[in-house]
């Protein structure tokens, strides 16, 4: 059993004004697949070195099962890191590649050969024990510094973007094979990447970060229906949220773009100010229920479709993009806010400019405070 938790962490590196790390607090139960995700810079990788040892913490602790881990010098912590680079040894063959950590920890040779072999037949490199990194593939040389890590029996796997050089192809079959991994080995592991469609794949909970600071910690169902702000509501899903900036009057009328749109029905009590606020409205692509053609006959008033449970936009077609399995719809409002819808449907890329009116339900619509970007009513 390993249950990691993480308590008013900081780290401040030496001659730095400001900390890279501001009072984390994290619990990590034991199996879990955790990701931490967030833009360049925002402290995530300083994080997963600060629980391997390579860095040390400046304020707070780190507990692995009730024990502080902390303090425990690095060569000590039962843990195994994967990197983007794969650091193989190049003049080595795949077998001992994977055993050359065992080696140097004195362990026998039967035991050595056990957790080599048991490994590659786990990662599906029984047939190329005999082959030196140079004759893989990208995806093949990942999994034998996965191996190389598994056959240590840590109880904490730490990635820092283990996928990055990867095509995306094969991002996709190693995603796949870490999963399965996870599923099979049951060891908790913390996984670093800039890709939010790869830690909502794969992991149980995500924790987001920005400027050192975290986000939101949660489910990935969580963070993609809830979100705590603004950040984590555009971070989370691709496309971003649709956002459009207006003010928000004590009768519930936002005002957008000189439009004045009533949700009067939909904004709850609490959220309404005393005289006007501003606000962030948003949405996602993917919730926009129907589009149609702005005057068409079978089209509801704005006014009465707002009360019947639907925000309506109105907005310029500028693009379609077929997917395959969907298209993206990019459109520009009247005062130039940028909109993308995605649908099911095969949309052509003619009539530039059409006029059409999207139809979002109130229950898939997003309220946030401009100023502190904090979520104020979702649905």
């Amino acid at each position: 059993m390993s249950k990691i938790q993480i308590e008013h962490l900081y780290k401040r590196y030496d001659n730095a004004e400001n900390d890279t790390l501001k009072d984390i607090n994290l619990e990590i139960d034991d199996k879990e697949f955790v990701a931490i995700i967030g833009p360049s810079g925002c402290g995530k990788s300083t994080l997963l070195r600060c629980f391997s040892g390579l860095e040390e913490v400046t304020k707070g602790k780190i507990n692995v099962d009730g024990k502080r881990f902390d303090n425990i010098p690095p060569q000590k912590r039962s843990i195994a890191m994967v990197f983007q680079d794969y650091a193989l040894y190049p003049h080595m063959t795949v077998y001992n590649n994977m055993a050359f950590n065992l080696k140097l920890s004195k362990f026998s040779k039967s035991e050595i050969d056990s957790r080599v072999k048991e490994a590659a037949q786990k990662l599906n490199l029984t047939d190329y024990l005999a082959r030196k990194p140079a004759q893989l593939s990208g995806g093949q040389r990942q999994r034998v510094a996965l191996g190389r890590a598994m056959v240590r029996a840590p109880e904490v796997f730490l990635m820092d973007e283990p996928l990055s050089n990867l095509d995306a192809k094969l991002r996709v079959s190693t995603r796949q094979d870490i999963i399965e991994l996870h599923k099979q080995l049951g060891t908790v592991t913390i996984y670093v990447t800039h890709d939010q469609a790869e830690a909502m794949a794969m992991a149980d909970k995500i924790l987001i970060m920005r400027d050192g600071v975290v986000q939101q910690y949660g489910k990935p169902e969580e963070l993609y229906d809830n979100p705590r702000n603004l950040f984590v509501a555009r971070f989370i899903g691709s496309p971003s949220m649709n956002i459009l900036k207006g003010t928000l009057s004590n009768k519930g009328i936002f005002n957008s773009g000189g439009v004045n749109y009533d949700l009067s029905e939909f904004v709850k009590k609490e959220v309404l100010p005393t005289d006007k606020r501003e606000i962030v409205l948003g949405f996602r692509p993917e919730k926009v229920t129907q589009v149609k053609k702005s005057g068409d006959n079978d089209t509801a008033p704005e006014n009465s479709a707002q009360k019947e449970g639907f925000f309506v936009l109105s907005a310029s077609k500028n693009l379609a993009e077929y997917m395959g399995g969907h298209t993206l719809v990019y459109l520009k409002t009247k005062d130039g806010v940028n909109i993308v819808t995605q649908t099911p449907k095969r949309i052509p890329n003619d009539d530039s400019h059409k006029k059409l009116d999207l139809y979002i339900r109130n229950s898939n619509i997003y309220l946030f405070d401009a100023k502190s970007g904090l979520t104020l009513q979702n649905g």
